[in-house]
């Protein structure tokens, strides 16, 4: 269940990033833009994958004390 949900947010993550370095390929955005973007996404990737661990020892705390 966590490195499923891991996977998939690593997964919009990749995808996110290439469609930002595809923009500042095609010239639609600046370099300086598409990094602080990139960084943007990768902050909110390390965020989810922090909340998705901690759902899961949670979780996992709870299955124990039952």
């Amino acid at each position: 269940m966590g490195e499923e949900g891991r996977v998939a947010v690593r997964n919009v993550r990749r995808d996110g990033i290439e469609r930002l370095k595809k923009l500042e390929k095609d010239s639609k955005v600046s370099e300086d833009d598409s990094r602080r973007a990139q960084e943007e996404v990768q902050h909110m990737t390390d965020e989810l994958v922090k909340k998705i661990d901690e759902i899961l020892v949670l979780k996992e705390k709870e299955i124990m004390e039952v």
